[in-house]
């Protein structure tokens, strides 16, 4: 750790060496280069180019794979949701209801789509992947209200869908995560749907970006920090890192964190998003919220998804898979 006149700089902690190899490999794109960060029209491309094919998903038709529209928050238009579940068998079954990341803006319903098929076929549950509005041409509340609506769909619809409303689990990655972490606080708040626990891998939590570990200065996270900072002015404008920013939007400016569902969450070790990851962690368990936390060492933002085979993304992968079973099982 060095100091600096503006406060505590951090050193990013080493990649893991499988995954630093990988990350070599990946589109330059992906973590921005010398020129900076991806504009949004590149990670919309991008992610777009990731999108897989429908008939994958089916695993050889043991997986019905289906989109539909639904009801969008009152006065909006309709939204749209992947729904997958298993071909065999009946319900009730739990539900895993999938909020995609993509910094605020970019992805889709489909981004994450293959490991959400992976859930479906190991643990027999049903998925629910949402395509909520995207900033900057929606900013906040549109994303976070679409999410909520499309959680109020699945629990309305529990008979059609075939699943046990008592077990709802909200997933996310990254900007997914933070809006699945501020729907569980809507969901408390409006005394809405039940959800059982919230899975948040990597969170993007908090606007004010102020952790120490955003502070790191090698390449890669000075352009990871400068293309978050510009999904938070995407979602909020110019009150992004001020003091009237809504815990709906940012749900580390949640006061009360109690009530809440219980939390798996895991980050990298050598990614800024760290801090912040951890204090929310830390406050949950603090308003009496059990919580799983895991911090991968040398674990870059989104390693698991963007370097599968490596050894540490297997291990990551295998432990929130055998956390999902143990709680929905």
């Amino acid at each position: 750790m060095t100091a600096s006149i503006g406060g505590p700089v951090a050193i990013r902690a080493p990649y893991d060496p499988e995954l630093e190899v990988g990350l070599a490999s990946l589109p330059a794109d992906i973590f921005g280069t010398e020129n900076g960060p991806a504009t949004i029209e590149e990670s919309r491309a991008l992610m777009a180019s990731w999108r897989p094919n429908m008939a994958s998903l089916t695993r050889g038709g043991t997986i019905d794979v289906y989109d539909k529209q639904i009801p969008g928050p009152q006065g909006a238009p309709e939204i749209t949701v992947l729904v997958m579940s298993p071909t065999e068998g009946s319900g009730p079954r739990p539900v895993i209801y999938h909020v995609h990341g993509g910094g605020m803006v970019a992805g889709d319903r489909y981004y994450g789509a293959e490991t959400l098929a992976e859930y479906v076929a190991a643990l027999q549950v049903v998925v629910v992947s949402v395509e909520y509005r995207l900033a900057p041409e929606h900013p906040h509340p549109a994303p976070v209200e679409d999410c909520y609506a499309g959680l109020v769909w699945v629990a309305r619809n529990a008979a059609a869908l075939r699943i046990d409303p008592r077990r709802i689990v909200i997933m996310g990655g990254s900007a997914g995560a933070g809006l699945a972490a501020s729907t569980a606080l809507l969901a408390r708040d409006r005394q809405g749907p039940d959800i059982s626990h919230q899975v948040l891998g990597c969170p993007m939590l908090d606007d004010r970006m102020s952790g120490q570990s955003t502070s790191a200065t090698d390449l890669h996270s000075v352009n990871f920090k400068q293309g978050l900072q510009n999904g938070w002015a995407a979602l909020l404008g110019d009150a992004a890192g001020g003091p009237d920013v809504s815990a709906y939007a940012s749900a580390a400016r949640a006061d009360d964190l109690s009530g809440l569902p219980p939390a798996y969450i895991d980050v990298g070790s050598s990614e800024i998003l760290l801090d912040e990851a951890v204090d929310f962690a830390t406050r949950l368990s603090h308003a009496g919220v059990p919580v799983e936390l895991h911090v991968w060492p040398g674990g870059f933002h989104g390693f698991s998804s963007l370097v599968p085979h490596a050894a540490l993304s297997r291990t990551a992968s295998d432990t929130r898979l055998a956390y999902l079973s143990r709680v929905l099982l």
